[in-house]
């Protein structure tokens, strides 16, 4: 059983979904705090051949508060807001008209919560990318909140039956030192790190690392799907 654990994060980057796909079970790690001026809320999308932040409004976000005790500015013009945004930027994309509806769905929800809201978007893409891993909040997940870090990710991984644990390679600083006790737990480490990609976006030069926004929308449904499978893998040994 390959199992995930990451924060949610807004409209991410083509790695955090080559992640996702790779398992089979995916933690969105919801009730860990919020991190401000992190990629809970905002992204990155390309815009007049530049890499732009792209945000996704709040009301009351405090590193205080956990992920799913954020609430979401889904106020109307906020939400056209967003809309005009990704107009502005990909109108002229090649995949504008296919995608933009997903992207319509997911801003204009009803719903509040962050974590919630994250994880209504994760499914939507998720299914135009072709993706059938199981997602679980963290929060509806029996565990013990006393504890921290990676012994917080062991107990959740052995509550579903992982013997794989999947992370960004990001998280190579913060895991591989306790790997002795992920194998000592029948767990074994794997960090998928994405290939260096390319494709056509307008005129200019390839911007990359932007949101999957921008993957959409100069890829075919097709071709995302083959994306997904461009990064290579590195595991505890």
């Amino acid at each position: 059983m390959k199992v995930g654990i990451m924060q949610p994060y807004f409209v991410p980057y083509l790695g955090y979904w080559q992640l996702m796909n790779a398992v089979d079970r995916y933690v969105v790690y919801d009730d860990v705090n919020y991190i401000k001026g992190g990629r809970v809320n905002r992204n990155s999308i390309l815009q007049n051949g530049q890499s732009q932040y792209f945000n996704l409004p709040l009301i009351g976000a405090s590193p205080n508060k956990h992920i799913n005790e954020v609430e979401v500015n889904n106020d109307p013009k906020q939400q056209e807001k967003l809309l005009r945004t990704l107009e502005m930027c990909y109108k002229k994309a090649p995949y504008y008209a296919q995608v933009q509806p997903i992207f319509q769905e997911i801003f204009t929800q009803t719903e509040t919560n962050l974590a919630k809201y994250l994880f209504f978007s994760f499914q939507k893409i998720g299914a135009y990318l072709g993706i059938t891993t199981e997602l679980i909040l963290s929060s509806e997940l029996e565990k013990d909140c006393t504890l921290k870090a990676h012994d917080k990710v062991i107990a959740i991984c052995k509550e579903l039956g992982a013997d794989h644990y999947y992370n960004s390679v990001n998280g190579i600083p913060l895991y591989e030192p306790h790997r002795s006790l992920f194998e000592e737990n029948g767990i074994q480490l794997c960090f998928p790190k994405m290939r260096d990609i390319s494709y056509k976006q307008f005129k200019g030069e390839f911007v990359p690392y932007l949101s999957i926004i921008d993957v959409m929308m100069f890829n075919s449904q097709e071709e995302c799907q083959r994306l997904l499978l461009e990064y290579d893998l590195t595991e505890s040994t």
